[in-house]
């Protein structure tokens, strides 16, 4: 359905045995250009928190880092305003160092290169404090769109988890945040962390040459967003309740810890800032079932610009005796489905690998390389490949010498996927 310039479009197999109670669809957004377009071009501001640890000091990270930066700058407009942090155990506004920032000038852009020519990796890692800061940056630009990219090498190690945790929870809603690890020595799950709650994208590189390219896409991709943020809002009938919200393209990404519970039955979910693009979304239901030819609202899904109601769907519930109807599978929930379990699988594979349990790890992985074929998901069956031996029988043994920068590669990605496009009726 489309309202104000944004589909909604749900797709799902309403039809529920007697005396099921689960409803499954994948709800499909998209915002046109033209309703992009139209909104009015918001004030923007970027920020760049470099890590700049002792660490960093190894190979051509911090050469990478300064030239990555300076490549981000390039491609700003005119006037969009910019600051950038330098991270170790503290956090410090090294550009501008009097107001939280300044516009993209050839002057100012000169005077940014000046001050990151003067820094020397030093000192720990403390990411919690450098998202204090942004958000004390955020903060004074109310109404802007704000996007920090954050980089690091290593661990969080110079502050404690809670420190992180609850800097991540102040900064929700204020900026939106990608981070990107260099090396091999950082924490994956650190990073997703942080991009998950900011809707943002954790990805990594293995030596700071590829950072500039990086950067650059990043930042492009920002300044394709006009829309500071879309919310999902999904009603459901008493005595109902929302199983989980999880996006599932264009990567896999639980938002059902992130909901805002407007009343028992209404429920709010952030999507993020939005350019000309479309996402797509699974929501399970549980609810009351119905006798037999009985139909029930499962859901009523409506997305909102601000105050302002841009497009709506419905989810629908109709029980049967009939069995070929309420057998019957969609294919893009299916298939969407056992793409989250494979972003799962490699995590927990991943994870039993590093504690030395290796039936479990064997195992998992062995899973996922099954379902990254089943899905045509042919990058991550590529990275699997780096961690496992896949023989010609379907036999799967996990690879005795692995590479660092693989396996963090392939925790990093796994949760991309693979777009199931709707069958065209």
């Amino acid at each position: 359905m489309e309202n104000q310039g944004i589909s909604v479009a749900v797709d799902q197999n309403e039809y529920l045995a007697e005396g099921a109670d689960t409803v499954d669809a994948i709800v499909t957004v998209e915002a046109g250009a033209d309703f992009v377009a139209a909104e009015p071009p918001p004030e923007r501001v970027e920020i760049l928190i470099i890590d700049c640890s002792g660490s960093m000091a190894t190979g051509r990270k911090f050469q990478g880092a300064r030239e990555a930066t300076l490549a981000a700058l390039d491609v700003l407009p005119e006037g969009t305003r910019f600051a950038i942090i330098e991270g170790t155990a503290k956090a410090r506004l090294i550009f501008p160092k009097d107001e939280p920032s300044l516009p993209a000038t050839r002057q100012n852009v000169a005077a940014a290169r000046r001050q990151l020519d003067k820094l020397r990796p030093s000192g720990g890692t403390a990411m919690g404090t450098w998202l204090g800061l942004a958000r004390q940056l955020a903060k004074k630009h109310e109404g802007a769109m704000v996007h920090a990219i954050l980089l690091t090498d290593g661990k969080n190690e110079h502050e404690e988890p809670e420190t992180l945790e609850a800097e991540i929870k102040l900064s929700e809603g204020l900026f939106t945040c990608d981070c990107r690890g260099v090396g091999a020595d950082y924490v994956v799950k650190e990073m997703q962390l942080i991009s998950n709650a900011l809707h943002g994208s954790t990805d990594v590189v293995e030596q700071g040459e590829e950072l500039a390219a990086d950067f650059t896409a990043m930042m492009q991709s920002s300044l394709a967003k006009a829309i500071p943020e879309l919310r999902l809002r999904v009603w459901t009938p008493a005595g109902a309740t929302v199983n989980y919200v999880k996006q599932v393209s264009p990567a896999v990404l639980d938002l059902t810890g992130l909901q805002v519970e407007n009343s028992p039955q209404v429920r709010d979910f952030p999507l993020g800032s939005w350019g000309a693009e479309e996402r797509e979304y699974h929501l399970q239901v549980r609810l009351e079932p119905a006798p037999p030819g009985r139909e029930k609202a499962a859901a009523r899904v409506t997305v909102f610009a601000g105050d302002q109601e841009v497009g709506k769907g419905l989810v629908r519930a109709v029980w049967t005796e009939d069995t070929q109807l309420s057998a019957r599978i969609s294919e893009r929930v299916a298939k969407y489905t056992d793409q989250a379990e494979l972003a799962q699988v490699v995590q927990e594979g991943l994870d039993a690998r590093k504690s030395g349990d290796v039936d479990t790890a064997t195992a998992k992985l062995r899973r996922a390389v099954e379902l990254a074929t089943q899905a045509g998901n042919a990058e991550t069956a590529k990275l699997l490949r780096n961690v496992v031996d896949v023989e010609r029988d379907g036999t799967v043994r996990l690879r005795t010498k692995v590479e660092a920068f693989d396996e963090k590669a392939l925790e990093a990605r796994s949760v991309k996927t693979v777009r199931i496009p709707p069958k065209k009726s």
